[in-house]
Parts: structure tokens; sequence; C-alpha cells
């Protein structure tokens, strides 16, 4: 099977609304989390990723999170080419889902 590389914050909305098994990876700084974040996801900042993704377990579905979308893209690559099949990325980051879904998250 083969899977998209990016999701719509919409798209993501719906999923979590429909309780898809996914996880929603967090690569922002936690000063950034702190601000705004989606209830549930996984913060595991961009500059920590090469040292923990170990942690991470390759079956699960994960959609990567940022502030516009651009960390996100290259945490997701960077997965992708260390054998993990199952990560998307949110396309405009945590800006895009606050502007589109959630308008209570504050933006920065």
């Amino acid at each position: 099977m083969t899977y998209e590389q990016e999701i719509s914050a919409t798209e993501l909305a719906a999923r979590l609304a429909r309780g898809d098994a996914i996880t929603v990876l967090d690569v922002r700084e936690q000063w950034e989390y702190e601000m705004a974040h989606l209830e549930g996801s996984l913060l595991l900042p961009l500059s920590e990723l090469t040292h923990r993704s170990a942690t991470l377990d390759r079956n699960v579905e994960y959609i990567a999170l940022c502030h516009h979308g651009m960390r996100s893209e290259m945490a997701a690559s960077w997965l992708r080419n260390q054998g993990f099949t199952r990560v998307i990325n949110l396309v405009g980051g945590i800006d895009a889902y606050s502007v589109e879904v959630d308008p209570s998250l504050e933006r920065y």
C-alpha cells in the first residue's frame, strides 16, 4: 500500500475526529509546544530526532507537524530515508491547523 506524503489540516482534523490510529509527531521545540499543540501529540523536537528515532514504533502511522510545515517535512523525509514507511507531513503546520480548524490554538 502506498501512503500519501502530505495531509491538509482539515484532513488531519477529520482523521482525528474519526479516531484513526495515527500519532501526531510534533517536531517543534518545547517552548513552541507549550504555546500551542494538538492534544495527544508526541513531542520530539527535530534537533533530537536522529538521537531518539529508535524510540519510535515503525508500525505506527505518524503525521509530522511543526510551525509552518518545513521542519516537519524535513523530519518526515529523514524518517522515510530511515525506513519508516508511514510518515505524512502536515502542510502548513500548526499555523494552518489553527486557521483552518481550531482558532482557539494560539498563533505565533
